[in-house]
C-alpha cells in the first residue's frame, strides 16, 4: 500500500486525478515501499472515476470536490493543513485556481502528452493531443512535466522527453507516450522532492 504509517521525515504528496488512474497507479508502485515519501491524499473531481477504486486498493485516502469546493477558501486551508510537500496533477482535468497556485508556489507539477508549448491549452488532452500531432504530421511527440501556474500549461518547464512517431493510430501513440510517462514521472518528483531539501 502506499500509505504505510504518518511519520513527520517522510515527504507527502498529494496527487489529483480525474480519470482511469494509472499515472497514479504507476506512482503507488514506485513509491509504496519509500522510506523518503508517501502518497498521502488523492483528490478527485470525478465521483465515477476509476482513480478512485484504485485509490481504495491501495490505502490512500480520497476527497472527491466539485468546482465550489475546489475555488473555496474552506478547501485551501485544508490543503495548507496538510503540510504537503509537493501537488501533483495526475490527469487532472481542471485549472488550479489561482490562490492555490499562489500559496503552493513551484510546489504544483503537471505532465501533459505534448512537447509544450505545442499541443497546450484548454481542451487539448489525452487523446486530443494525439489526434492533433498526428494530424498535423508530426515526427517527433514525447511529453513535458511543468510547474503549474494560472493558465493551462504555461507553467515552466521542468522536463521533457522526446520520441519519434512511427503510427498514425493516437491510440498507439497515447500508449507509447503514457508508458514514458509512468517511467519518468516517479523519477522527476522524486528529484524536486530531493532538491527541496
Amino acid at each position: 500500500m502506499c500509505l504505510l504509517y504518518n511519520s513527520k521525515l517522510k515527504k507527502k504528496i498529494i496527487v489529483l486525478a480525474s480519470g482511469s488512474g494509472s499515472s497514479f497507479q504507476a506512482l503507488c508502485k514506485v513509491f509504496k515501499n519509500s522510506e523518503d515519501l508517501e502518497i498521502s491524499f488523492l483528490i478527485c473531481n470525478n465521483k465515477t472515476a476509476l482513480v478512485l477504486k484504485k485509490a481504495e486498493k491501495e490505502k490512500v485516502k480520497t476527497m472527491i470536490i466539485d468546482k465550489t469546493i475546489f475555488e473555496s477558501a474552506e478547501f485551501l486551508k485544508k490543503l495548507l493543513k496538510l503540510n504537503v510537500n509537493l501537488i501533483v496533477l495526475a490527469g487532472f482535468l481542471w485549472k488550479v485556481p489561482q490562490k492555490i497556485v499562489k500559496s503552493f508556489k513551484n510546489k504544483i507539477i503537471n505532465i501533459h502528452p505534448s512537447l509544450l508549448p505545442k499541443y497546450g491549452g484548454k481542451g487539448m488532452y489525452g487523446i486530443n493531443v494525439h489526434q492533433e500531432v498526428i494530424k498535423n504530421n508530426e515526427k517527433i511527440s514525447g511529453f513535458t512535466i511543468h510547474y503549474v501556474n494560472e493558465e493551462y500549461d504555461e507553467g515552466d518547464i521542468i522536463f521533457q522527453k522526446s520520441l519519434e512517431i512511427e503510427t498514425t493510430n493516437p491510440n498507439e501513440l497515447s500508449k507509447q507516450i503514457l508508458k514514458l510517462e509512468h517511467e519518468h514521472y516517479p523519477l522527476i518528483i522524486k528529484k524536486i522532492l530531493d532538491d527541496q531539501s
